[in-house]
């Protein structure tokens, strides 16, 4: 037999093993999405990663879990745990699978149980399922089925569970950046199987500025407003002037980035959340409120920026409305803070491991990928810019638009053919 014949045939074998995995990869998903890894507050951590120990151990893998001591959300309550995996196999690269463990809240409108895992017509239902319990889990059945097929590989293979992805990935992927787990030293490939859909290899994300914004008022009495300042009126001015200068403004600008959807391919900024004048009592308290005029309104907002634009620009684009306001509108004031910003990050698409997922993914489902970068960040903006490693995509299964959403689920079959352009990546990769 001929060196490519031998070659195909062990591809063919690697195909058969993660198929013959259908099962075990169906009832890993589940079990990840059965443990509620809630962000906030940041729950069960340590069980999920005591459970991926178990896994992965059992596999041959060497593990470590780290706690993130000190960054945000971290306490006795609610440790901050993340789990790093490796298994070696001589010298050369090191490809590494990065994957969140934390998931939003539930929201309403679910049919399915969000805890559940309910298997249904091939799809898997739950929190977490898509956004990317279901990634994890392929990334896993990848890398055993890989081991199992071409022992003789040369290299390490490392699968990670990191803690809060979905508050900025400080308790976690930065936290091992900083501590050295992704330098280049190390690590030489990373995938982390964000849902960005099975035939895209994600290249980067655009960037985002967070901030709160407050105006102040005078408190009176409600039948006597004009004795005080209503600072929710005042708010309503900024809201205003969002909407007649912002939003138009950042709807003319474009990217040549390939953000997906395609509407992100502007700017655009999400309201996050407002309240104003008094607290919100108790649900069990059935009294009724206080007459009074409010002193105090905020806002946060949710600013997605690109990477044609300036992080400066950005922020004074917003101050440049609140200080207009302040020298047109009567006793006007206010307070800007900023909550956290995350620089544009993007992978050239003929780096090593954008190109080997791309020619997977065509050898696999007979369609050239496409090339992507996120509406929103993830964690390789740590990688980027803590670890200092370009090499690094987003790849795995699930469906974008279905992230945070209710009914999440994660495809059966879409797991598993990302299983295999995991897999086939590695023995283009190490082999």
């Amino acid at each position: 037999m001929t060196k490519t014949a031998t070659h195909n045939a062990r591809l063919n074998a690697l195909h058969t093993a993660i198929h013959a995995r259908r099962d075990d990869l169906i009832s890993l998903t589940q079990n990840l999405i059965r443990i509620p890894t809630l962000n906030p507050p940041g729950a069960l951590y340590r069980e999920i990663c005591d459970y991926l120990d178990r896994r992965l151990r059992a596999s041959g893998f060497q593990t470590e879990l780290v706690r993130a001591h000190g960054t945000p959300g971290d306490s006795e309550k609610y440790p901050r745990w993340n789990i790093v995996a490796r298994y070696e196999s001589g010298p050369g690269d090191c490809v590494h699978f990065n994957s969140h463990i934390d998931v939003v809240e539930v929201g309403h409108g679910w049919t399915h149980d969000p805890f559940g895992g309910a298997l249904v017509d091939g799809k898997i239902y739950g929190r977490g399922a898509c956004d990317m319990k279901g990634g994890l889990a392929a990334s896993i059945i990848a890398a055993e089925a890989f081991i199992e097929t071409f022992p003789d590989f040369e290299g390490a293979i490392e699968i990670s569970g990191t803690a809060d992805e979905e508050s900025g990935g400080y308790g976690g992927v930065a936290y091992l950046a900083e501590k050295g787990f992704f330098s280049p030293a190390r690590v030489q490939h990373v995938i982390i199987p964000e849902p960005l859909n099975k035939d895209r290899v994600c290249l980067g994300h655009r960037g985002g500025w967070w901030a709160e914004i407050e105006t102040f008022g005078e408190i009176a009495h409600g039948s006597m407003p004009f004795l005080g300042d209503c600072a929710v009126r005042h708010m309503g001015a900024v809201l205003s002037k969002f909407e007649t200068d912002l939003f138009p403004a950042m709807a003319q600008r474009r990217t040549d980035m390939p953000v997906v959807p395609e509407g992100a391919r502007s700017s655009t900024m999400n309201i996050n959340s407002i309240h104003g004048g008094q607290a919100e009592q108790d649900a069990d308290f059935t009294g009724l409120p206080a007459h009074c005029v409010p002193d105090s309104c905020r806002i946060v907002i949710d600013r997605r920026f690109l990477v044609e634009e300036a992080l400066d620009d950005v922020r004074s684009e917003v101050t440049g409305i609140l200080d207009g306001l302040k020298s047109e509108r009567p006793s006007f004031e206010y307070a800007l803070r900023e909550l956290n910003y995350v620089l544009p990050s993007m992978t050239d698409r003929d780096a090593p491991v954008a190109q080997t997922v791309a020619a997977e993914i065509a050898a696999v489902m007979g369609k050239e990928a496409e090339f992507v970068a996120s509406p929103g960040t993830y964690d390789q903006k740590h990688i980027d810019r803590i670890g200092k490693l370009k090499n690094c995509v987003a790849y795995g299964p699930g469906i974008l638009e279905l992230a945070h959403k209710p009914d999440e689920y994660v495809g059966v079959d879409d797991m598993l053919e990302s299983a295999e352009v995991m897999a086939r990546s590695l023995v283009k990769l190490l082999v």
